[in-house]
């Protein structure tokens, strides 16, 4: 299904760690994606050019306990994706990429920086806070 002009829902039933957990979206947590997508991965992707690879996005409670998530994690509500940015074949930096999320204002609750990745999530169900964090293991610059 496709959600908006350059992403479809089949991308976020991925699992780049454990892709027999996968199983597709749920029904029921299919909004909250397209609110992610619509209100900020769609947004960047316009803006910018560049193409996104979702590395994690739903995630069943097996498959976020099999990645060692939080239970409280978003990406069991259908409201977060792992996120790799490319400027045609180039892989965009972390830094790049939250460096321009947070210029444009985005609407993310929470956007945190790993070394090969970006974690973005986005709720409707109550006010974004715009967090911006980085996970221990991420060394480079900060925005």
């Amino acid at each position: 299904m496709k959600i908006s002009e350059n992403f479809n829902m089949s991308e976020f039933s991925v699992s780049d760690s454990y892709p027999h957990l996968a199983k597709g979206v749920p029904y029921g947590f299919q909004e909250e994606i397209k609110a992610l997508v619509e209100n900020v991965l769609q947004p960047l992707r316009s803006a910018t050019g560049w193409r996104c690879r979702i590395t994690s996005g739903y995630r069943s409670p097996a498959l976020n306990r099999a990645v060692g998530g939080v239970a409280t994690s978003q990406h069991v509500k259908g409201e977060a994706a792992d996120t790799q940015w490319y400027a045609g074949e180039v892989k965009v930096s972390t830094y790049n990429v939250m460096k321009k999320a947070k210029e444009m204002g985005l609407p993310f609750d929470q956007m945190i920086g790993y070394p090969t990745f970006v974690h973005f999530s986005h709720t409707f169900k109550k006010p974004n806070r715009k967090q911006v964090l980085y996970n221990k293991s991420y060394k480079g610059k900060r925005v």
